[in-house]
């Protein structure tokens, strides 16, 4: 007898119908409220009128997507609960940011993140950073999209085309007409399905188990309570070292110098945004604890019949949609509720995706190539225009690459690595430009292409070892199935016959990248200067850390005392003026 999936029935359509729907209300109404969309400002930065609120949710789930949901639920049954360290990681960035990072943005005003590098460096670094990035979020939103519509398909019976067309052109739609605003307001909606999701779960397994201590029993009796692996081998996959260093160099890639999340900080003032940042800390290690207990909850559930030794799923991913429908479908509306909830993560990861390439593709690329081409610059009217253009030329773009997506393979991993692998490099650029008054655009730039090609050589390089997963059970198994392994696994080689780069774990991947171009960049800037005699010209404080500047302006003011001081010696002095100092002295 095989074990057969249950699928959505009509009142989980309407559910799913309804929760979309909100999502379109939400960018018709800041269509035709307010400045109705009319201005650069308004589109990209909401006036600056936004409330902490939805700017702290807004930063907390515009990473995560459909894929963190249920990848880290099941990072969780697979590999235990070590991955939750990361974080305190995050508590520790938080500072980082809003006393260092967000300064310098708030200083110059800028739409994009990306002005800064052609003010601190010049208009080169702005274009090659621009371009990585933009390539990156691109191909990162279309795989957000296939995602969950590939896992869905298979768990719950929607056809992933239906699930990918449906979210990209919601998403596309009430981004286009309704701005930052639709897509924080939004986020605030679609936080709260998520959060209604994982609360789903857990109490669903709680029920079925017979309680919460029960959950945490059965967990720890199948060694899936781990917070105690301390070593610095960094081939380790999760260890306190790495989730502490690494996860801090992913925070600050994504939290300091991301456009996505930077777009969002501008929307209000510092202190606000600082507010709202130190807010986002304890919703994200919240929403992150439930999503890690929701993995012990569902290997309570299926701790004697494991569904990935049994074949019931190809992947750990579909894990939890699996769960929903053996559990609830039963319950009209409930499972609905839940796969709203999974495609509302992907919406406000897609959505923060599409406005930040729409802002940064405007501001690098387009006004300055209009500039130079007609002798002026784009009017208002004509930047809004391209705006709502482009946010749709984007959405449309996400979903032909999530149906590319399905022909290449391991692109799901692969996207996911490159998110991190990106994040170091061009951490590592804004952070040189911030903190090394001696760092120029040579080096910046060349310290960036080495890192980010030694960062993909790392990442991507093959033969590579397989994580060691925790053992699974199938004894309590009710029907017939035949196990299987996966070709990897059935010629898994002995770990010292790997090459030792290719054994790094991810999670070190963006510290090594912003290292690298910080060295790189400090050596390469000082060498360049040397050989091209090029002057060191006194820099702007407004481009560097709060203490960097703070240095600069001192220093500046003792220049000009001194300067001062021989003036007077020079001119007035030359009489030798009883109240002249003496010459000697």
């Amino acid at each position: 007898m095989e074990h057969k999936i249950a699928t959505l029935d009509w009142a989980d359509l309407a559910v799913i119908a309804v929760a979309m729907g909100i999502s379109v209300i939400i960018g018709l109404y800041y269509r035709f409220s307010g400045g109705k969309q009319k201005t650069i400002q308004e589109y990209f930065s909401a006036d600056k009128s936004m409330n902490i609120i939805p700017i702290a949710i807004g930063l907390m789930v515009s990473f995560v997507s459909a894929i963190t949901l249920l990848g880290i639920s099941a990072e969780n049954y697979t590999y235990g609960t070590q991955f939750f360290v990361i974080n305190l990681s995050y508590l520790i960035g938080t500072p980082l940011v809003c006393y260092g990072y967000m300064p310098v943005f708030f200083n110059i005003g800028a739409i994009s993140a990306f002005e800064y590098l052609e003010k601190r460096f010049g208009r080169a670094s702005r274009v090659v950073a621009g371009i990585i990035y933009w390539i990156q979020l691109l191909l990162y939103s279309g795989v957000v999209l296939y995602a969950p519509a590939l896992t869905l398909e298979a768990t719950t019976g929607i056809d992933k085309i239906w699930s990918i067309v449906g979210i990209g052109v919601i998403c596309a739609f009430y981004c286009t007409l309704g701005g930052i605003k639709a897509v924080l307001i939004t986020d605030v909606f679609q936080g709260g399905l998520m959060f209604t999701s994982l609360f789903i779960i857990i109490f669903t397994a709680a029920h079925k188990v017979g309680g919460f201590s029960e959950i945490w029993r059965i967990a720890s009796e199948g060694k899936r309570i781990q917070f105690d692996e301390i070593s610095l081998d960094p081939t380790i996959r999760h260890t306190w070292w790495g989730l502490l260093i690494g996860g801090l160099g992913s925070y600050l890639s994504l939290y300091g110098v991301n456009q996505v999340q930077i777009q969002r900080m501008m929307t209000t003032n510092i202190k606000s945004a600082r507010l709202a940042l130190w807010l986002s800390w304890p919703i994200l290690a919240f929403l992150s604890a439930l999503t890690c207990y929701s993995g012990l909850a569902m290997y309570s559930y299926y701790y004697k019949c494991d569904p990935k030794t049994t074949n019931r799923i190809e992947s750990m991913d579909m894990l939890m949609p699996l769960f929903v429908m053996d559990t609830l479908s039963n319950v009209p509306g409930l499972p609905g509720l839940f796969v709203a909830g999974i495609f509302s993560a992907g919406l406000s990861t897609i959505s923060a995706g599409l406005n930040s390439l729409a802002a940064v593709t405007l501001e690098d690329y387009i006004k300055p190539m209009y500039s130079f081409c007609s002798g002026h610059k784009l009017s208002e009217n004509q930047s809004i225009v391209c705006s709502k253009i482009l946010v749709l030329v984007f959405g449309i773009s996400c979903i032909a690459l999530a149906f590319a997506a399905q022909l290449l393979g391991g692109i799901l991993q692969a996207s996911l690595t490159i998110f991190g692998v990106v994040g170091g490099p061009l951490l590592g650029i804004f952070t040189l430009g911030m903190l090394v008054e001696s760092a120029n655009e040579i080096g910046a730039i060349t310290g960036t292409l080495i890192s980010f090609a030694f960062c993909m050589w790392i990442a991507f390089g093959q033969p590579r070892p397989l994580p060691p997963k925790l053992p699974v059970d199938t004894y309590g198994c009710s029907y017939n199935f035949n196990a299987s392994i996966s070709f990897e696994e059935a010629f898994e080689k002995s770990d010292s016959s790997y090459f030792y780069l290719y054994k790094i774990s991810y999670i070190w991947y963006s510290v090594i990248g912003f290292l690298i171009t910080m060295a790189l960049g400090y050596v390469i800037s000082n060498l360049s200067r040397v050989a091209l005699k090029i002057p060191h010209d006194e820099p702007d404080p407004q481009l560097f850390f709060p203490f960097i500047a703070s240095r600069i302006k001192k220093r500046r003011l003792q220049t000009e005392i001194n300067q001062n001081r021989q003036f007077y010696t020079s001119t007035v002095c030359s009489s030798q003026h009883d109240n002249c100092p003496n010459n000697e002295e």
